[in-house]
């Protein structure tokens, strides 16, 4: 890390931003096996708090990967950094008083507690969402085909096939997707933000 830089405060703290911008920020981070459905619910909540006249966005992790994350794989060092960079992009949102969805696999705990750490030491709110669905019901969705070549071997290190997949212990919304369609997750993500007072 450099020692020539100063961290700079601003002069409006996310506390006042909040109160002047009628909404609080936060971090909903999905985490999920490929095709559990985290895309297309963020997706849709985007667009529903936005409807709300709440100030939303949504970062996906293949859109990432395009972009500020393109020059990283898909080993276990280069899924660490993906999701610190996410964490400390998502934090900046968050203290804007945005309300960040993000899509990301995020195998790892350890990963997700790094996010987790990053907004609560800011004072931020930051919700995980599991995106729960059973492995046979993501291979039998598998929109890219991508269960099939990982299965092939076509596809090292994939989540949940050939690289590991570690569940939230203790997230604080808990969606099944295989019981629950996209209307409902919004409805039950939506329901948290009202009860904790975020929107």
């Amino acid at each position: 890390m450099a020692t020539n830089i100063t961290f700079h405060a601003g002069s409006v703290d996310h506390s006042e931003r909040a109160q002047l911008l009628g909404q609080k920020g936060a971090t909903i981070w999905f985490t999920g096996l490929s095709a559990s459905g985290k895309s297309t619910i963020a997706c849709a909540l985007e667009q529903h708090l936005l409807h709300l006249k709440k100030a939303a966005y949504r970062l996906d992790g293949d859109n990432i990967r395009f972009g500020l994350n393109k020059d990283l794989g898909f080993d276990e060092k280069s899924r660490n950094e993906n999701i610190r960079r996410i964490g400390e992009v998502s934090k900046l949102f968050a203290d804007s008083s945005l309300i960040c969805c993000t899509a990301f696999i995020s195998p790892y705990r350890q990963d997700r507690q790094v996010a987790r750490d990053l907004h609560e030491k800011g004072g931020l709110h930051f919700i995980e969402v599991y995106v729960d669905a059973p492995l046979s019901v993501v291979e039998q969705r598998d929109p890219k085909g991508l269960y099939k070549k990982a299965r092939a071997g076509e596809i090292k290190d994939f989540t949940g096939i050939s690289a590991p997949y570690e569940a939230p212990e203790k997230p604080e919304i808990h969606i099944k997707t295989d019981e629950h369609d996209v209307a409902a997750c919004v409805r039950i993500i939506t329901e948290y933000l009202t009860t904790n007072e975020i929107i």
